[in-house]
């Protein structure tokens, strides 16, 4: 009798579970499906595709026939359900971590598509809908803590916001400068990354200066690993920026994460669902997270104070002697940064008006009112998506170093830092227990 279970039991797995390339096989489909799901959400959401280098042919049948936000919906909703309908051997990790990554971005584009239908959700529900993740919210006195010590580093007496920015102003890259400092900033980031990455042959990007738009650059990946890069004039470029944007946006960022992406994603392994990147997305807080890391980890410890000083300060025209000093002042204010997520959830939550949070970000992060104003327009537009820069680095940090990926040891971060441009991670995949 027990050996007659046994038959049974093994004849039973053997009819739940299907041979490795027939799953494959269905998840290639429901992959080219997935492609037309985010194509028509974009027909919708004129931001919502920042990026496709997949075939032709996918992108030109999704955009043959328009379906209404209803019908979008019910087709991811389906491939939800065929996905969940997969019988195979949870052990074969690849399959595993492919079909949670697309069930994941399926459920995100679901609640875009329900936001575009008018469905009202708070900040926090958004962020953790769309981008798997909520932002922290402090109290002010964590933000006049720190706005307090600020006050006892600046020169002068007074206002401390007046007196941030007139310190800060004295530090913007005059604007004929400002291509050869983001030269040597790019330069730099690009060797520093070779070194550790090994980027497609021929990869490279275009760098143009640009005016109004709502953010202060951008990254656009064409595929074939180029991207172009502008750089919004509209507001100051202040020195620390220069390795910021090269390293976010180029290296080891943006460009060199679309640039892995493509080709060990889609190339290599023919996973296609990674040649369409919709910007509301989860896969944005791990793009933004690891670029905003990503300056970390090409420039540790007091490498970058020592390229700054060098390289960047006298390409600007100022004094080398005051890096350390510019860099204690900003490596406080950074800490700032999530006063902006706390003003964009009141303002996007009704708890703030417009004016409101313009005079909170002026007043715990220190911004001028212009570019308090001018970010308020990033809010407008992109809501939830500005947790996907403070969070998402921290979220990366912290799960790096957990893993070994500390400081002095720059070959297992890198190695760490290359497995999330390489593989498909979500945010909640960060989380250290």
């Amino acid at each position: 009798m027990k050996y007659i279970f046994m038959i049974g039991f093994i004849i039973l797995l053997m009819s739940c579970e299907q041979p490795k390339e027939n799953i494959q096989s269905q998840l290639n489909s429901i992959a080219n499906q997935y492609v037309n799901v985010i194509f028509q959400i974009g027909e919708y959401d004129e931001n919502y595709v920042d990026a496709y280098f997949g075939p032709d042919s996918l992108k030109k049948a999704a955009l043959s026939s328009k379906l209404s936000l209803k019908e979008i919906k019910k087709s991811a909703e389906q491939l939800i359900v065929e996905l969940n309908n997969l019988k195979y051997d949870w052990q074969k990790v690849e399959i595993e971590s492919r079909v949670k990554y697309l069930k994941r971005m399926l459920e995100s584009a679901i609640a875009r598509i329900k936001y575009l239908e008018g469905s009202k959700i708070s900040f926090d529900e958004e962020s953790k809908a769309l981008y798997d993740a909520v932002s922290p919210t402090f109290p002010e006195e964590h933000y006049a803590k720190l706005v307090a010590e600020l006050d006892t580093l600046l020169p002068g007496k007074g206002d401390i916001a007046v007196r941030f920015n007139e310190y800060r102003n004295k530090f913007i890259v005059p604007k004929d400068k400002v291509p050869a400092v983001f030269d040597a900033a790019i330069a730099e980031g690009r060797k520093r990354t070779e070194k550790y990455l090994t980027l497609p042959a021929g990869e490279n990007f275009k760098v143009e200066y640009v005016n109004d738009k709502p953010w202060g650059a951008y990254n656009w990946f064409k595929g074939n690993a180029f991207s172009l890069i502008e750089v919004n004039m509209d507001l100051p470029i202040y020195v620390d920026r220069a390795v910021d944007l090269a390293c976010h946006e180029g290296y080891p960022g943006h460009h060199a994460y679309h640039s892995l992406i493509e080709k060990n994603m889609v190339k290599e392994k023919g996973m296609v669902e990674f040649s369409i990147y919709p910007l509301f997305s989860p896969q944005a807080l791990i793009s933004e997270g690891t670029a905003n890391f990503g300056i970390k980890t090409a420039f540790p410890g007091n490498e970058r104070i020592e390229f700054e000083k060098n390289v960047i300060f006298p390409l600007a025209g100022f004094d080398p002697n005051e890096v350390e000093k510019y860099y204690e002042i900003m490596e406080i204010a950074a800490k700032l940064t999530y006063a902006g997520n706390d003003a964009a959830r009141a303002y996007l939550d009704g708890k703030m008006t417009r004016e409101e949070a313009i005079a909170f970000k002026m007043k715990y992060q220190l911004q001028s009112e212009l570019r308090a104003t001018k970010l308020m327009d990033f809010i407008d537009t992109y809501r939830s998506y500005v947790i996907n820069y403070n969070l998402g680095q921290d979220m990366v940090d912290k799960y790096i170093n957990s893993l070994g990926g500390t400081e002095n040891k720059p070959e297992k971060r890198w190695q760490l830092f290359k497995e999330l441009l390489s593989m498909p991670v979500l945010p909640s995949d960060l989380l250290v227990k």
